[in-house]
């Protein structure tokens, strides 16, 4: 029987780095690798109830810049990592180390390179991140899901691999959904992410009720925090709406089959999941993103017809009438819907495979 191969996957704390990194550790252990996940605390809690990984906890720490007392700070916890990591690392032995994004990536990375074990990092967002931009020039390869991605020095493009969007399989495989007929009622979902449910919580509902009133009927389910639920239920029966909420944990795929319009943060996973499934969405970047990232995420689906975009600033203004002229043209939705249907992430695997020399035969 052949050895496997022993590999880690370090993964940042927000679910727009956890979930791939969850993804591509499945992956590769229905070949012939041995993965384990290390991510820090805020990405533990995504993960910490799955049965289907070896998951470790390593500190991690922002780059703060406030003044010299942080920076001296900040440095000294880095630095703590690393040597963590490095400790780590000799321990496990894995033979390559993944980069999945994120300031909890970093010290596992810079730990590879002082061991000289071979790592990757992957940024499926289009304009990199400050974590994998100070690993460029160490990493062996970088798996991008889009090659229009912004940020990298053209020095470094001869490590550049475009592989698509690693999203889950179910959705990749998964035939395509027949949208809900909208004529008579829009069925939106509403997806804050890790880092906007609470936002999301406190404009959207006022905006449905404005629709609602305006004739508009709709039945929402909305992705909330925990602390949101009591709340945001009262909300809608007060108002005589329908829905449902959830929390993260969920299992989306049981959302959507039931809808045909999905509003969301621009997280790059999310967007590709939601085209791959022809389920037109109304995309709102998180204002605070690094490096303005999910602004630019949501133009390129935008300038695409795959999707509308809407500014959180701007929503107050500008939702009430997208929502009412959405529910009043069906073809709208129809129409960005086909345009979705021209992308595929379908051969996300096989190109990481190729790249990794993973023969077919290799599954267990």
């Amino acid at each position: 029987m052949t050895k496997k191969i022993k590999a880690v996957i370090a993964i940042g704390g927000t679910g727009g780095h956890v979930l791939p990194g969850c993804f591509l550790a499945d992956h590769l252990n229905g070949m012939n690798y041995n993965v384990e996940l290390v991510t820090d605390k805020r990405g533990y809690k995504y993960i910490k109830n799955s049965q289907n990984f070896n998951i470790s906890t390593l500190s991690s720490t922002p780059l703060n810049k406030k003044n010299i007392f942080t920076i001296s700070l900040t440095f000294l916890m880095v630095l703590y990592a690393i040597l963590n990591s490095l400790f780590f690392l000799t321990i496990r032995r894995p033979s390559i180390v993944f980069g999945m994004g994120g300031y909890a990536s970093f010290p596992i990375c810079i730990a590879a390179t002082i061991l000289r074990i071979r790592f990757i990092i992957y940024e499926n967002n289009l304009y990199i991140g400050k974590a994998n931009k100070y690993l460029l020039p160490f990493a062996n390869k970088i798996f991008v899901s889009n090659k229009e991605l912004e940020g990298i020095p053209s020095k470094y493009n001869n490590k550049l691999e475009e592989i698509g969007n690693i999203i889950d399989k179910k959705i990749i495989f998964f035939s395509k959904f027949k949208l809900q007929e909208q004529t008579n009622k829009l069925n939106i979902l509403v997806l804050g992410g890790s880092q906007a449910a609470k936002v999301f919580g406190d404009i959207l509902p006022n905006i449905f009720r404005k629709c609602k009133d305006e004739g508009v009927s709709l039945k929402i389910f909305q992705q909330c925090l925990q602390d949101q639920n009591e709340e945001l239920n009262k909300f809608y029966k007060d108002n005589n709406i329908e829905h449902e909420t959830f929390n993260f944990s969920n299992n989306l795929t049981n959302y959507f089959s039931k809808i045909n319009l999905a509003i969301t943060r621009s997280g790059s996973s999310m967007l590709a999941e939601l085209t791959n499934l022809n389920i037109p969405f109304i995309s709102i970047p998180l204002p605070s993103s690094a490096d303005n990232h999910q602004l630019k995420n949501a133009l390129y689906y935008k300038e695409r017809d795959f999707a509308f975009l809407i500014e959180e600033k701007d929503l107050l203004n500008k939702l009430p009438a997208l929502i009412k002229k959405i529910y009043h043209d069906a073809s709208i939705l129809k129409k960005l819907s086909i345009n979705q249907n021209r992308y595929s992430d379908k051969d996300v695997y096989n190109n990481i495979n190729k790249i990794l020399n993973i023969s077919p035969y290799e599954k267990n």
